[in-house]
C-alpha cells in the first residue's frame, strides 16, 4: 500500500511549551504604550471630550471642601446662619454636576476602550492571516489563542480604566495639592512630607512586579496550548491510557501559572498598604500640627477640617493610580507578547509589483527544486518535472518520500530552498498569492470543516459560487444523496470538525467544493484513501469530469488514480526515481512495481 504524503516538515515536530519569549521585556514601557496610544488615534475627539469631563469633574470634587470651609468658618463658628442654606444648596448643586460629569465620562471612557480592544484583535486576526505554514508548524493553537483573546482582554482595563483615568487622577492629585497650598502653604507641605515614601515604594513594586505578571501572561499561553493539544487528542490519550501523565503535567504547568499569580498577590498585599499607612500618616500629621496651628489662632477650624477632607481626597487618587499601576503592569506584559506576535513578519508574501493571472492554462514545471523544513535536512533533492496543461499526474511512494512537500510547495505553503517552481512559464515567487491560490485546489485527505451549514461548507461564502452552483456540485459528486436525508438538507448545521458526519461524507463535502470553485489546477492529496469501495465507485465518475480539461495531480493511493494518469512520478526519499505511465513503469519492474505488487496483494487477499 502506498504511504501517505511525505515531508510534513516542522508540523511533526512536539511544541516545546517551556519555549516561551524569554527575552521579552527588554523593551522599553514607553515603546509600548506609544504603540497602544496609536489605536486610540482614531478616537481622539471621543478622548478630548472624556478630558474635558474629568476636568469638570475634579472642578466639582474640589469645591466641596471649600464649601464645608465657608459653612464651618462664615455661619457655624460665628453662629450666623443666615447664608447656610445657600451654601447647602451649592453643595447638593456641586454633587449633581458631579454625577453629571462623572456619567458622561465613564460611558465614554468605555465605549473608546472596547473600540480600542475591537480594533486590536482585528489586527491581531489580520495577521495571523498573512502569516505562512511554517509559523503555524511551530506555534500551537492555544498559545495564539491566549494572544488574540486572553492578552488583549487583559489590555480591556488598560483602555477602559487606565491610561485615560491615569491621567484624570493626575489631575485630581495636582489640583489638591494647589488648593492646600493655596489655603496653608506649611500644613500642605507638612502633609506632602509622606510622598515621597510613596514614590519609593511604587519604584520598589515596580521592579518586583513587572515580572511576575509577564510570568502570568507565559504560563497561561502554556497551559491553554497543553489544555488545545490534549482536548484534541482526547481519544489518543484515553486510547494509550495517558490521562495520569497528562494529569501531572497539567498540574506542573498549573502549579507554574498558580504561583507567578501568588507572586503577584504578594507584591500588592505589600504595595497595597504601604498607600493606606501612608494616607493615615498624613492625615494624623494634619490633625497634629493643624490642631496646634486653630489651638493658637494661627488657622481657623474651617481649614483644618477642609485639610482633612482635601487630605482624604488626595489619598483617593493616589490609592486608584496604586491600582492603575498594577492594571498597567500586567498590561505591559500582555502588550509585549501582543507586539511581538504583530512583529512577526510573514515570510512568503507577494511581490510588487505582481504578475497578473488573467487565465492559466495549467502547465506547471519543477526545475531543480530542493526543500529544507530544518536547517539542510532536505525533504526534497533535485526535483525536476513539466505537467502539461491539462495533463493528470499521479504521484506516488513510501511515507516520507516528499510527495506532500511538493504541493506544498506547488501552493507555496513553503518556500523553495533552492530552484524553481513555474506555472505557464511564470514563477511562482512572481505571482500574486491569492490569485496562485485561487487558481489552485486542493482536496487533503484529512477535511477540515468548519461549523456552519452543508451549503456553506461547500461554497465557504466564495460570492462568485451562488446556491445552485453549491447544490450542483453536490449533486455532481453524489453528496446529495446524503444531505437528502439530513434534517434540513443543505441548511443542516454541521458541528465542529465535521462530527456527525462519516469520514466519507466528509470527502464527498471536499469534492463538491472543489467542483464549485473550479480551478485551474486541481490536487488530489490521497484524496480517496478513506472513502469505502461503495463511495468510491460513486464518485469516480464525478472525479473523471472534475478531472477533465484541467491539470490535475493525484498523490496517489488506489489502483484506479494510478492506472488513468498520464504520467507517474515515482519519489524516494526526496528524489524522482522514476517516471512515466502505468503500464511503462510495471515494464521497468522497478519501485513502482514493487509498489503495485505489494497492493494488489493486498486486494487479493481482501
Amino acid at each position: 500500500m502506498f504511504g501517505s504524503g511525505g515531508g510534513g516538515g516542522s508540523s511533526s515536530q512536539l511544541y516545546d511549551y517551556s519555549e516561551e519569549e524569554e527575552d521579552l521585556g527588554k523593551v522599553y514601557d514607553r515603546v509600548l504604550m506609544t504603540r497602544l496610544l496609536a489605536y486610540l488615534k482614531p478616537y481622539r475627539l471621543e478622548v478630548v471630550l472624556i478630558v474635558f469631563l474629568m476636568i469638570g469633574y475634579t472642578a466639582t470634587e474640589m469645591w466641596l471642601p471649600y464649601l464645608t470651609k465657608l459653612g464651618i468658618d462664615n455661619h457655624i463658628q460665628p453662629g450666623n446662619l443666615q447664608g447656610l442654606e445657600m451654601i447647602a444648596i451649592y453643595y447638593v448643586l456641586v454633587l449633581v454636576a458631579r454625577f453629571i460629569f462623572t456619567y458622561f465620562e465613564e460611558y465614554r471612557m468605555q465605549m473608546v476602550g472596547q473600540k480600542a480592544m475591537y480594533d486590536i484583535r482585528m489586527s491581531l486576526f489580520s495577521h495571523l492571516q498573512r502569516l505562512d505554514v511554517r509559523f503555524f508548524d511551530n506555534n500551537p493553537v492555544g498559545r495564539l489563542m491566549t494572544r488574540v483573546m486572553g492578552d488583549v482582554e487583559v489590555l480591556r482595563e488598560l483602555f477602559t480604566s487606565g491610561v485615560i483615568t491615569v491621567f484624570g487622577n493626575l489631575l485630581t492629585i495636582f489640583g489638591y495639592m494647589a488648593v492646600m497650598l493655596l489655603l496653608n502653604w506649611k500644613l500642605a507641605l507638612v502633609t506632602f512630607a509622606v510622598l515621597p515614601a510613596i514614590f519609593a515604594a511604587t519604584t520598589v513594586y515596580q521592579v518586583y512586579s513587572r515580572r511576575a505578571f509577564r510570568d502570568q501572561r507565559k504560563y497561561l499561553a502554556q497551559i491553554n496550548a497543553f489544555l488545545n493539544e490534549n482536548i484534541v487528542g482526547m481519544t489518543t490519550m484515553q486510547l494509550f491510557a495517558r490521562e495520569p501523565r497528562s494529569w501531572l503535567q497539567f498540574d506542573e504547568r498549573n502549579k507554574q501559572y498558580l504561583g507567578a499569580n501568588l507572586r503577584s498577590i504578594f507584591y500588592f498585599s505589600l504595595f497595597s498598604p504601604m498607600i493606606e499607612v501612608s494616607g493615615s500618616l498624613a492625615l494624623a500629621v494634619i490633625i497634629w500640627y493643624g490642631g496646634g496651628q486653630v489651638l493658637q489662632d494661627a488657622m481657623t477650624f474651617g481649614v483644618l477640617f477642609a485639610f482633612i477632607q482635601y487630605s482624604q481626597r488626595l489619598f483617593w487618587p493616589i490609592r486608584d493610580l496604586s491600582e492603575k499601576y498594577t492594571i498597567f503592569q500586567n498590561a505591559m506584559a500582555s502588550s509585549e507578547r501582543i507586539f511581538d506576535l504583530m512583529d512577526t513578519e510573514p515570510t512568503i508574501v507577494s511581490p510588487t509589483p505582481a504578475k497578473a493571472l488573467e487565465a492559466l492554462n495549467g502547465e506547471i514545471e519543477f526545475r531543480n527544486v530542493w526543500l529544507a523544513y530544518n536547517a539542510e535536512n532536505y525533504v526534497l533533492r533535485d526535483v525536476s518535472f513539466k505537467i502539461k496543461a491539462g495533463e493528470k499526474v499521479a504521484i506516488v511512494g513510501h511515507t516520507g518520500s516528499g510527495k506532500t512537500s511538493i504541493i506544498n510547495l506547488l501552493c507555496r505553503f513553503y518556500e523553495v530552498s533552492k530552484g524553481q517552481i513555474l506555472i505557464d512559464g511564470i514563477d511562482l515567487r512572481e505571482m500574486e498569492l491569492q490569485d496562485l491560490r485561487h487558481a489552485i485546489n486542493i482536496v487533503q485527505q484529512n477535511i477540515f470543516l468548519f461549523s456552519g451549514t452543508v451549503e456553506k461548507n461547500i461554497h465557504l461564502d466564495n460570492p462568485e459560487i451562488s446556491k445552485e452552483d453549491a447544490i450542483a456540485a453536490a449533486k455532481e459528486v453524489h453528496l446529495d444523496r446524503y444531505v437528502q436525508k439530513m434534517p434540513n438538507g443543505y441548511a443542516t448545521e454541521i458541528k465542529e470538525g465535521g462530527a456527525g458526519l462519516s469520514v466519507g461524507q466528509k470527502q464527498l463535502v471536499a469534492f463538491a467544493r472543489a467542483l464549485a470553485s473550479d480551478p485551474d489546477i486541481l490536487i488530489l492529496d490521497e484524496a480517496t484513501s478513506s472513502v469505502d469501495t461503495e463511495t468510491e465507485l460513486l464518485i469516480q465518475d464525478a472525479l473523471s469530469r472534475l478531472m477533465a480539461n484541467r491539470t490535475s495531480i493525484a498523490i496517489a493511493h488506489r489502483l484506479s488514480t494510478i492506472q488513468n494518469a498520464d504520467k507517474i512520478i515515482v519519489m524516494q526519499r526526496g528524489e524522482i526515481r522514476e517516471m512515466g505511465t502505468h503500464n511503462e513503469l510495471l515494464q521497468q519492474r522497478g519501485i513502482y512495481y514493487r509498489l503495485y505488487q505489494l497492493q494488489y496483494k493486498g486486494q487479493e487477499v481482501g
